[in-house]
């Protein structure tokens, strides 16, 4: 399993009214670091040519983070099928290591030019998987 991480700290902005970080932010991490480590790790003739759209997604909540916590985000594949990949993030908070949440998502491999799903090529099964 090829894992992908990388630090934020938490700010006023990621904030809700209970001062902690807002789900929906979380919701944003996750798609952030799926779009950081196809940016980070493919090609740029992949990119050009194939990209990923959002087919379900959970999240599971585990603990509060606060203003200035560092966030380490964690993302790993866990399963693919000939179009589609399992993506797993994790966030902990850097200092305690204590997770904060979790979530899977699926993704639908996508032929650029076509605008359909296409079967995830090799060069993307040796990045990710």
């Amino acid at each position: 399993m090829k894992t992908f991480e990388y630090d934020i700290t938490v700010t006023k902005n990621d904030l809700d009214a209970l001062n902690h970080v807002n789900n929906v932010v979380y919701v944003q991490w996750v798609n952030d670091i799926a779009m950081v480590h196809w940016e980070k790790a493919a090609p740029q003739t992949v990119r050009d040519n194939y990209f990923w759209v959002l087919m379900s997604h959970t999240i599971d909540y585990k603990k509060a983070a606060v203003l200035n916590d560092v966030i380490t985000i964690k993302t790993f594949i866990i399963d693919s099928t000939s179009i589609t990949s399992l993506r797993v993030v994790e966030m902990y908070n850097k200092n305690t290591q204590e997770l904060i949440a979790k979530s899977e998502t699926k993704w639908c491999f996508m032929n650029a030019q076509t605008q359909h799903p296409t079967r995830i090529i090799p060069e993307v099964k040796n990045i990710f998987i």
